[in-house]
This record gives C-alpha cells, sequence and structure tokens, in this order.
C-alpha cells in the first residue's frame, strides 16, 4: 500500500469484491505559512531597482540595459548582484556573449511587470486627479440658479473636464451652508452667508434685482414697496433668502405687511398669484421657477433689496483641483 504523505487525513473506504478496507489520502489543502516561516529579504527592493531588472530582461544585454536605465554598467551590475543577494536566489545566466534569465528570474519578472503597472496606473490617476482631469465635486446651488445658469455652467465644464462627475444639490441658504460646513458638498452657489459666518470665503457673482408680481392686468398705479401696505401679500417661507430679503425691505420702508399666504416654493406662489389671491416680491432669477402664469413683473427701486448671488466654500478646506476648475467656469461670467 502506498504511503500516506505526512499530515494528510486518511479516509477509509470498502472494497465491495473483497470486503477489505483501504486506505486513502484526502485532499491536500494549501494554507499561507506562518509569519514566521515566511521568506524574509534583507532589504526590500525598491521600483528602481526593479525597473532596472525588468529592462535588463527585456533586453539580455548589460550596455544596451545599462544605457536604458541611464545609468552605468557597473552600476547596474552591482545592483542586479545585490538583488540576487537580497534575494538569495541567480536571476540571470550570464556568459560572455549572452545573458538569460532563470526560473527564478522568470518568476520575478512576471512579479515585477504587474508592481509596475500597477504602481503607473495608480500614479496616472493621481496625476489626473491632481491636475483636475478627474474627480468628483458636490456643488449646492438655490433653486432659482439651478433652472438658470447652472444648465450652460455644467455644460461648459462638462465639455472642458469630461472625467470629472459633479453632483448638483438644491436647497435653500441655511441648509446648503449646514451641508458645507458638514463637508458634504465642496461648493455653494448661494446668497452670502451670515455676518457671523467667518468660516466660509465668499466670491460675489452677480446681483439679482427685485420686483413686485402681480396678476396680468392688475398692476398697482405705481409699483412699489409701498404697494403692499394695500395688497394682499403672498410670501416666500421664512426659512428662505428671499424673504429675508423682503422682510428687511418692509423695514426700510415702514412697513409690516402681514402674509396671507406662506410658499416653499417660487411655482406655487406663482400660482396664487396668477389665481389673483395677491401679489408678492421676488428675485428675477425666480422667473424661470414660478412657471408659464400670465403675470407682469415690475422692478422694485431699492437697490439694497437686490439679491447677491455668489461661491461659498470653507475657508479652513482648500478646493481640490476639480473644484478649482469649477470655481473658475463658474466665474467666468464676472464678478459683481
Amino acid at each position: 500500500m502506498a504511503p500516506v504523505p505526512a499530515g494528510a487525513k486518511r479516509t477509509c473506504r470498502l472494497d465491495a469484491g473483497r470486503g477489505a478496507r483501504h486506505h486513502a489520502p484526502a485532499a491536500q489543502t494549501y494554507r499561507r505559512l506562518p509569519l514566521a516561516h515566511r521568506f524574509r529579504m534583507a532589504r526590500t527592493p525598491s521600483l528602481s531597482t526593479l525597473r532596472q531588472f525588468r529592462i535588463l530582461a527585456q533586453t539580455a544585454n548589460f550596455s544596451r540595459a545599462a544605457e536604458l536605465a541611464h545609468v552605468s554598467q557597473p552600476a547596474l551590475s552591482r545592483t542586479i548582484r545585490l538583488l540576487e543577494e537580497d534575494l538569495g536566489a541567480r536571476l540571470f545566466d550570464r556568459n560572455r556573449r549572452h545573458v538569460s534569465l532563470t526560473q527564478a528570474g522568470e518568476d520575478l519578472l512576471r512579479l515585477t511587470q504587474r508592481l509596475i503597472a500597477d504602481f503607473d496606473d495608480a500614479f496616472d490617476l493621481l496625476g489626473q486627479t491632481l491636475s483636475g482631469q478627474r474627480g468628483r465635486i458636490a456643488l449646492g446651488v438655490l433653486p432659482s440658479y439651478a433652472v438658470g445658469d447652472l444648465p450652460a455652467v455644467l455644460s461648459r465644464f462638462r465639455e472642458a473636464w469630461p472625467g470629472v462627475d459633479v453632483t448638483v444639490r438644491e436647497g435653500l441658504a441655511g441648509t446648503i451652508y449646514q451641508q458645507l460646513r458638514e463637508r458634504l458638498i465642496d461648493l455653494a452657489v448661494m446668497t452670502p452667508p451670515d455676518d457671523a459666518a467667518e468660516d466660509f470665503t465668499f466670491l460675489p457673482l452677480f446681483t439679482d434685482p427685485c420686483a413686485l408680481v402681480c396678476r396680468a392686468g392688475h398692476a398697482p398705479a405705481d409699483p412699489g414697496w409701498h404697494s403692499f401696505a394695500d395688497a394682499p401679500f403672498i410670501a416666500m417661507a421664512p426659512t428662505s433668502s428671499v424673504r429675508q430679503i423682503t422682510d428687511a425691505a418692509f423695514a426700510r420702508a415702514g412697513l409690516a405687511p402681514r402674509p396671507l399666504f406662506e410658499c416653499s416654493q417660487p411655482a406655487t406662489l406663482g400660482a396664487f398669484i396668477a389665481a389673483g389671491l395677491g401679489i408678492s416680491a421676488l428675485p428675477l432669477s425666480c422667473r424661470p421657477m414660478v412657471g408659464a402664469h400670465d403675470l407682469e413683473w415690475h422692478l422694485l427701486d431699492d437697490s439694497a433689496a437686490d439679491r447677491v448671488i455668489g461661491i461659498a466654500h470653507l475657508s479652513a478646506r482648500s478646493p481640490s483641483p476639480a473644484a478649482q476648475n469649477m470655481l473658475r467656469v463658474l466665474s467666468a461670467k464676472g464678478a459683481c
């Protein structure tokens, strides 16, 4: 009976013909060696050493390999000798006219090819990220900007940097600034932060004039802030930047109109105005959001009520290269 390899499990089977028992070795499995039994090198080869080894393996000529590696031939010979000493194996068979890989050399070449390819690919991707050609950007925007200028901005950005993924998050100013603080987004196209919010950098882009919005054919005789003293007022939600602007404008005019309705969306507000329920004050950038209602827009004469729109980001966080490219595209419209 053939001997059973040491450490192998024995299985027993019954010979149907003679009733004899035979022992057969079970299938052997190979496990990682414990750390104490693994091969250890005196020095781990550098990437430069492995590149020189690969060049020599490909050229099979020390003189030519040294030229391609931009080192002297004695330096290349020393590098290969030290690599062989570290591995404890001969990598090349040499004679005066020929250099060829040993089996150990062929094994190392396969490993080296994979390591160098992975290294080069990883740093190529890193280089693309550092140059802004690849990456991810999370952009927070006001809803009015999202349906206004943003599509054209993203089209220009996509044309220049197709390898960058852009996520757009719409929201009111308070929500977007909170997402900036939590680093959920990189940049925001917003109204200015509160005076106390010194942790943000804000670059103004343009001003957004405010207008009185009314049902077509039902405009006040002399449209202005004073018109809200006599007409029903339909307001945006208290948390919106529009509401903060209109409240401040009313205070400057000595007015305190009580909203008949409060709406969180300009489209709803526009429908209410079109139904004859009242008038409102909105920035002109909200016009696409109001919808195709039969409305009139009359500019209001208080420049202090003009909404400033700009780009905000955390002061303590440097924008990524991709985010810097987005900043340039966003600001191409011209700072105010």
